[in-house]
C-alpha cells in the first residue's frame, strides 16, 4: 500500500534503493514486507523444514567437500565468520573453507575478490560452485538466516557501505539469506555495493512467499546450469 504525496521527477527505484517515486508521482509505502507477522511465521517455519531436509539431502555432498578441503589444504575445514544479521544482530556464519588460513584482523576488514592469490583450486571450485554455502543450512535451522533474504556482511563492511550507500543499513530490516533477489540478478562476488542495496530493498518492500519461492527456483537453475558446464 502506497501513500501518493505529490509530483516526482524520478520513476522506477532510486539508487538509495527504496522504490519511492511510482509514475511520476513521490510515494511513501505505508506497510512493506516486514509488517506480515503471519507471513514471516510461515517463512521461518519452511526455513526450518527446508534447511532440515536440505542438510539431510546435502549430506553426502557436504562430506565430500569436507574431505576435498581437508586433503587439500589441511586441517580447519569449516570457517567461521562473524557477520551482520537482521537488525543488526551479529552472528557466526558458517562456510567451507576456501582460502588460506588469515588472522582475525585480515578476515574481518579484506574484501575477496575471484582473482584472490589466498583461493587453493579447491577452495575455487567450491566458490564457483557455491558449494562452499552449503553449511549455511545449519545457520538456518538455527535462526541466524534464512533461505532467501539479503546476503549478510561483515561488521567492518557494513559500517562502511553504510555511510557511503544510503539505504544500505534499511536491508537489514529482514532477515539475511543464503540467497537473494540481488544475487540472481547476477550481482555477487565483487559487484555494485550499491545495485546490491537496491534490490536487497526492492526485495523487502516488495516480499512475499512466491517471490522466495521464485528467488530459490531461479538459484536452483543456475547451480543445475553450473553442474552441467
Amino acid at each position: 500500500m502506497w501513500l501518493i504525496t505529490g509530483p516526482g521527477t524520478v520513476a522506477g527505484i532510486p539508487a538509495a534503493g527504496r522504490p519511492d517515486h511510482l509514475w511520476g508521482f513521490t510515494a511513501q509505502p505505508l506497510r512493506d514486507g516486514t509488517d506480515r507477522p503471519l507471513g514471516h511465521g510461515v517463512k521461518r517455519a519452511m526455513d526450518a523444514v527446508l534447511a532440515a531436509v536440505g542438510l539431510v539431502l546435502a549430506a553426502p555432498v557436504m562430506a565430500a567437500c569436507a574431505l576435498a578441503v581437508r586433503i587439500s589444504d589441511g586441517p580447519g575445514v569449516i570457517f567461521r565468520q562473524e557477520r551482520v544479521g537482521r537488525h543488526g544482530r551479529p552472528f557466526v556464519l558458517l562456510k567451507f573453507r576456501t582460502l588460506r588460513p588469515a588472522d582475525v584482523q585480515e578476515s574481518a576488514t579484506r574484501w575477496n575478490v575471484a582473482s584472490d592469490g589466498r583461493l587453493s583450486r579447491v577452495g575455487r571450485m567450491l566458490r564457483r560452485t557455491s558449494l562452499d554455502e552449503l553449511p549455511q543450512l545449519w545457520n538456518v535451522l538455527r535462526g541466524d538466516m534464512s533461505m532467501v533474504g539479503p546476503r549478510p556482511e561483515r561488521p567492518f563492511f557494513v559500517a562502511q557501505f553504510s555511510r557511503a550507500h544510503p539505504g544500505y543499513q534499511a536491508r537489514h530490516r529482514m532477515p539475511v539469506g543464503i540467497t537473494g533477489l540481488a544475487q540472481v540478478n547476477g550481482l555477487r562476488g565483487d559487484t555494485s555495493i550499491e545495485e546490491r542495496a537496491r534490490f536487497d530493498n526492492h526485495y523487502i518492500e516488495t516480499w512475499s512467499l512466491w517471490q522466495d519461492a521464485c528467488v530459490l527456483a531461479r538459484t536452483a537453475g543456475s547451480l543445475f546450469r553450473l553442474g552441467g558446464s
